[in-house]
């Protein structure tokens, strides 16, 4: 009998606007993939400024639930606008966060797949330089595939949901993700 269990894979948008279109390409990902793996968007709102005073035993309630959301997932996705050649700050922040802490970041070994959007014909790809590094420096794996850069974000969702070749783009990215979570899972059950 198997006891297989669709992957847990959370999304991190890196804005906190109401019709974000970060948000909204994390949606649509996990209604696609609802019958393979769940994906559960954890949202940014809440999390403070970081400051080393508040970073104690007892850390702000919404870093305690972002960094257990990151540890119990089997991969993260992150969705980041372009903001002045760069992720957002309030993305810095979060992944600032879950970095701590120093040694126990809530990524260590997590698979990650970035996506980066932009009205712009770029697509945010000067952020994807950005949010690669930062992720390598808190323990991520990050994919080596080819980067997920959505231009014209706007002219490519409708009513809140990616058009069909978006979507199938961004698809090839999630197979990668889970390729890689099923991987991890093969390689802990070998250990216990």
């Amino acid at each position: 009998m198997s006891t297989f269990t669709k992957p847990r894979l959370i999304g991190i948008s890196g804005s906190l606007r109401q019709n974000s279109f970060n948000t909204a390409i994390l949606a649509s990902v996990a209604a696609d993939i609802a019958d393979r793996a769940v994906l559960e968007i954890v949202p940014l709102n809440d999390i403070p400024l970081y400051s080393e005073d508040i970073d104690t035993a007892t850390p702000p309630h919404a870093v305690v639930r972002l960094r257990a959301a990151i540890a119990n997932a089997d991969g993260v996705v992150i969705a980041s606008p372009e903001y002045n050649y760069g992720i957002s700050g309030v993305l810095k922040n979060a992944l600032d966060w879950a970095s701590r802490p120093y040694g126990k970041s809530a990524f260590n070994g997590k698979p990650v797949l970035t996506a980066t959007s932009s009205v712009a014909f770029t697509g945010g790809v000067r952020a994807q330089a950005q949010l690669t590094e930062t992720l390598g420096a808190i323990g991520a794996h990050v994919l080596i595939r080819p980067q997920i850069v959505v231009p014209a974000v706007h002219e490519k969702l409708k009513d809140g949901k990616l058009d069909h070749a978006t979507l199938g783009f961004v698809r090839a990215g999630i197979d990668d993700l889970l390729k890689a979570v099923q991987a991890n899972r093969a390689v802990l059950k070998a250990a216990a």
